[in-house]
């Protein structure tokens, strides 16, 4: 099953920068340019992860992820919040809106690669645990 990830950023440099940095990814990729691009594509596209800029148009990257981890049917999207932002404080706030982790520009290509690799291990594992207990769940109604 081929992965998909969606980058959402509203810089276009910075959005063909992490293309070119996941093209040995498996996967497939869709871009976003701000947070309500971001939202309508989560619907459209249903990706596994999200590289989600913080410092976005419209909606800010705290507030789309709020609202994908808010939304049952969305909340299982692994969402990696990249951004320029450092402080303490960004941090926290991500960690509060949602996101499943955290990674500072400028990004290095074999950090963001493992992450991402790891990220959609994860949510291979979590899918597939979810499947099992649906199973179960059904033979147990029978």
């Amino acid at each position: 099953m081929t992965r998909r990830i969606l980058i959402a950023d509203d810089n276009a440099a910075n959005r063909e920068l992490l293309e070119a940095y996941l093209v040995r990814v498996e996967c497939e990729l869709e871009t976003a340019i701000d947070g309500a691009d971001t939202l309508a594509k989560v619907e459209s596209f249903h990706p596994d992860l999200i590289l989600l800029d913080v410092m976005m148009p419209r909606l800010s990257g705290f507030e789309v992820c709020k609202q994908i981890k808010e939304n049952p049917a969305t909340s299982q999207i692994m969402i990696l919040m990249v951004t320029a932002l450092s402080e303490l404080g960004d941090i926290e706030r991500a960690v509060s809106a949602g996101t499943d982790d955290f990674l500072s520009k400028p990004v290095n290509r074999i950090e963001l690669v493992k992450r991402v690799e790891n990220m959609l291990k994860l949510k291979g594992t979590t899918d597939e645990l979810e499947r099992l207990r649906q199973y179960i769940q059904e033979m147990e109604e029978r």
